[in-house]
């Protein structure tokens, strides 16, 4: 006998678990598929490897699911400034929330800590289970729902199968809908890093000729380093010593938060670009890394995930109160529409960023340089492109206004 559910979401990270939150509460039935127990309590003085950069946008949906203050008493960090410059030339930008009226820019938060509060706000809701730790198996089609095995031997049928469970997406490989995209034959390498000098709650970006090292601002004088650079200068900068480590990194971020005095974790993965052909099939839908991947020199790819998982709650909830069938194919193209236009946006604006900074001829650094500078002098532009950073420009869905 299977156990029967309206929304059945494969991936327990922080897209997947918006989208429960989202749902939850409502007459809907939801189960999250994961394959793997989330950390929920970690020591006191550890910081987790991966971090994201949070926007007013996402950090309203996380509001208003009622999650984000379970982040704030775990660990938020509010920046109100962002610097970007060139190393190979003296065009550069400042971003200042006080100039858009606001307290802060956005808020740097660990993977982890996301994924906790989503985690324990999805056990509170009556109407969502979260099956934990185990895999599906397959799915069969049986016209009004989906009939899908889990490898603990529970069957489970729903009317729409979500695939929150990521870039490799075991949902929409067996859903057979293909993708676009390519390799930016790069690698990020991320470091937690403490400096000699506080990082005054601002985000700090250098363009190097390899690629983007940023500086992402933690408590205290830590910071989550990003370095996007050649697979071959990250496997060596791995491979150092801290020590050596830390020297290399300060010379190549000039020193601008003063020696690195202490490194902690460190890791890498390779960059790409990848888009979904489909967001939807009948009776399936992708949210998050499972429809799209992006260079994150802007740190938009956890944000246009969360912008997903609202918009497709709000889809599901508006169908399902107008006695819709909410895994239609015709019903669930509302959700693709809406955010297909706007995520193409952002990932083909990101990969001209990158292309454009990763340019060798001097005309391009010289057009880049002036840009950099213009943009910095021109109030007006410069608000356009602050709006867009804290996520307040496009079609938002209710949850993230």
């Amino acid at each position: 006998m299977s156990e029967q559910y309206d929304v059945v979401i494969v991936g327990g990270g922080m897209v997947g678990l918006t989208l429960a939150c989202a749902l939850g509460g409502s007459a809907l039935r939801v189960a999250v598929v994961e394959a793997g127990l989330p950390a929920r309590d970690w020591p006191e003085h550890s910081i987790g490897l991966r971090v994201s950069a949070i926007t007013h946008a996402t950090r309203r949906v996380f509001g208003a699911v009622g999650a984000w203050e379970a982040m704030v008493e775990r660990r938020v960090t509010a920046y109100g400034e962002m610097h970007v410059w060139d190393a190979s030339g003296d065009g550069a930008i400042h971003f200042d929330a006080a100039d858009a009226g606001q307290a802060s820019l956005g808020y740097i938060l660990e993977n982890r800590v996301i994924q906790a509060a989503l985690w324990a706000r999805a056990e509170q809701f009556d109407n969502v289970d979260l099956l934990c730790p185990v895999r599906w198996q397959q799915w069969q089609d049986a016209g009004e729902r989906l009939h899908i095995s889990l490898e603990d031997g529970r069957e489970l049928g729903t009317r729409l199968l979500v695939g929150a469970d990521g870039a490799r997406s075991a949902v929409r490989e067996r859903a057979g809908i293909e993708t676009q995209g390519w390799g930016y034959d790069q690698h990020a390498l991320m470091a937690i890093v403490k400096t000699e000098k506080p990082h005054l709650h601002t985000c700090w970006q250098r363009f190097l000729p390899n690629g983007p090292l940023a500086f992402l601002p933690l408590h205290d004088h830590y910071s989550c380093v990003v370095w996007s650079t050649t697979p071959a200068q990250a496997a060596q900068l791995l491979a150092l010593e801290k020590q050596d480590f830390a020297r290399e990194l300060a010379q190549a971020f000039e020193q601008r938060l003063g020696a690195v005095t202490e490194v902690r974790d460190r890791g890498k993965f390779p960059l790409h670009l990848q888009h979904a052909v489909d967001y939807v099939k009948q009776r399936i839908a992708l949210v998050g890394d499972a429809a799209h991947t992006i260079h994150p020199l802007a740190g938009q790819g956890v944000n246009l995930g969360v912008l997903d998982a609202a918009s497709l709650a709000e889809t599901v909830l508006s169908t399902q109160a107008t006695r819709r069938d909410i895994g239609a194919l015709h019903n669930l193209r509302a959700y693709e529409r809406w955010r297909k236009g706007q995520n193409v946006t952002m990932m083909l604006s990101m990969d001209a960023f990158k292309r454009l900074f990763g340019a060798h001829m001097e005309p391009v650094k010289w057009a880049r340089n002036i840009g950099l500078s213009a943009t910095h002098n021109l109030p007006p532009v410069k608000r356009f492109f602050m709006d867009y950073a804290m996520g307040n420009r496009g079609d938002l869905p209710k949850l993230a206004s």
